[in-house]
């Protein structure tokens, strides 16, 4: 016996509503789906004449309706209504999805590709108006020029993957120096400038992200991060190489101060990364680790100075141990008369404040880097430049109408584009041709060795701050990336031997060199990874915008 099938019934108003069978409730129904007859077409939704009417008598107490029917209706369109409103989120979730993947997306490479048009632009301008042998593409000019705007399309497409941009820009350098293509005959000024410049404005940005209370309050700590790590490290090379390596005392010294400093391109760089997802703003952890690497680089800096000269003997050795406490004092009070007169010119009410500021804060940066080479204490730049933006940024900070100060986001505009130019350049200095086999696995044997070291006693050095593990364990791992100062220091005991035709020391200053690429290698990449990676999990994110840095 067939089963009956009730007609369809269509409902347009509240009258006939009246006279038909009692609809079914919401309840019958799963969550999310339209009631269907049984031969599972869908009932057709009924008309919005329904509700409107169905309103108006409920309000008048309309007196032919009944009431028990009326909330059965009233529970069937709200079941009805509750699906489709289901379905619609559903659509809209999807779609609002997707478009929030295609902002993010574009939110990571619109800069990048606005950098390669200005770069193009440029170029276009250079094409047109300076003569062909220096913009035709085989010339050594246009082989720089194409090593930074490969580094730029490399960071953006490894951002793309989620790693760090700044791992595409080292690599294309290190592809761009092993296939040849690194040659900038006469060019080499240039390249050193540039190089100046990067560490130049991130040194200017270190210094505006100091906070003076933080440093005040964790100095005893920066103290213990700079010393006991380095000493730890240094000694560790020094006599795993003597062994290992059959580098003299001394030598093995000298590798341990190249090694030991750590990179201020790549932290300072994760640290404003982290700054803009306030990570780890709180208990003065940017301040701490910035204050550690600048101490960090110092230190080596002035003691490579040192040990070279006593290897070379260039000057006497007092002059070479008085040229990093001279050049302490001379980056401390350049800088900080620099920064006291970016307080008062120009006028906080002038018309121009932030552009000129921007522009003084980076010629007096400048001139720290540029001018210490000149009068002989090269160990005085960079500190100079820290102190400079410093001094500014705290009086700056102190002001009502500091908001409006501009200076910070000018010289972070200008690191996007200096950025890809100081990270190709590290990684050009990784050259796989100067690299030997035994050399190679003594010294990779040397850097695992010492690096551990350098963490463990990091770690020990943050017990009895208020940091908890995971904050004492990543401002530990800030000091293990090692590019910029190896790339700078790596090179210069073999080019000093050459130029003194040290024939016995060729082969010691070459396994230096060989060491310090391999720490680029190791260590570069990996530590901003790490660090980046694991500042969400290890690092708390700090609400208040108010908090210094």
């Amino acid at each position: 016996m067939s089963r009956l099938i009730p007609p369809r019934i269509y409902i347009t108003s509240v009258d006939k509503a009246a006279n038909h069978q009692p609809a079914p409730s919401a309840s019958q129904f799963p969550v999310g789906q339209l009631p269907h007859s049984a031969t599972g077409q869908q009932q057709p939704i009924p008309s919005i004449d329904l509700t409107m009417s169905l309103n108006k008598h409920q309000q008048l107490g309309h007196a032919g309706f009944d009431p028990e029917e009326t909330q059965q209706i009233n529970a069937s369109l709200q079941g009805m209504c509750n699906g489709l409103e289901i379905q619609q989120n559903g659509e809209h979730t999807q779609k609002r999805s997707n478009k929030s993947l295609f902002v993010r997306n574009w939110l990571i490479v619109s800069q990048p590709l606005a950098l390669l048009a200005i770069f193009a632009l440029l170029w276009g301008i250079a094409y047109s108006v300076l003569p062909r042998q220096l913009t035709e593409p085989n010339t050594p000019f246009m082989r720089l020029w194409f090593l930074f705007v490969g580094a730029q399309i490399s960071g953006i497409l490894v951002s793309l993957t989620g790693l760090p941009d700044m791992l595409g820009m080292l690599f294309w350098g290190v592809l761009y120096t092993n296939v040849g293509w690194a040659e900038f005959q006469g060019l080499q000024k240039v390249e050193v400038f540039l190089r100046e410049m990067a560490l130049v404005n991130i040194m200017l940005l270190a210094g505006l992200g100091l906070d003076y209370d933080s440093l005040k309050k964790l100095f005893r700590f920066i103290m213990q991060l700079t010393l006991i790590p380095t000493v730890a490290e240094v000694v560790a090379i020094a006599v795993l190489s003597r062994y290992l390596l059959d580098l003299p005392w001394l030598w093995g010294v000298l590798l341990g101060l190249v090694v030991t400093a750590v990179s201020p391109n790549v932290v300072v760089t994760v640290l404003l990364r982290l700054k803009e997802e306030r990570l780890g703003m709180n208990k003065g952890i940017h301040t701490l680790i910035i204050a550690m690497t600048s101490c960090n680089d110092v230190l080596a800096i002035f003691l490579f100075g040192v040990i070279l000269g006593v290897i070379f003997s260039t000057g006497s050795l007092t002059s070479q141990i008085l040229q990093g406490p001279i050049g302490i004092v001379i980056g401390l009070a350049f800088g900080g008369a620099c920064g006291a007169s970016l307080l008062y010119v120009p006028s906080y009410k002038a018309k121009y404040t932030n552009g000129l500021r921007f522009t003084m804060t980076i010629l007096a940066g400048t001139l720290s880097v540029v001018g210490s080479k000149l009068i002989g204490y090269p160990s005085a730049g960079a500190l100079g430049c820290i102190t400079t933006a410093f001094v500014a940024g705290t009086g700056w900070k102190k002001r009502i109408d500091y908001k409006t100060n501009e200076v910070e986001m000018y010289l972070d505009l200008l690191w996007k584009f200096l950025k890809p130019v100081s990270f190709s350049l590290i990684g050009k200095e990784v050259n796989f041709s100067v690299l030997e086999g035994n050399t190679v696995l003594y010294g990779a044997i040397t850097l695992l060795v010492a690096v551990t070291l350098r963490l463990l006693f990091s770690y020990i050095s943050t017990l009895g701050s208020d940091l908890n593990w995971k904050e004492k364990a990543y401002v530990t791992l800030s000091g293990f990336p090692k590019a910029t100062v190896q790339a700078a220091l790596g090179p210069a005991a073999l080019d000093l031997a050459r130029s003194l035709n040290a024939t016995d020391d060729l082969p010691r200053a070459q396994t230096v060199l060989i060491v310090t690429v391999l720490a680029i290698i190791f260590t570069a990449p990996l530590g901003a990874l790490l660090m980046i990676k694991l500042a969400p999990k290890w690092l708390r994110k700090e609400q208040s915008e108010n908090v210094g840095a």
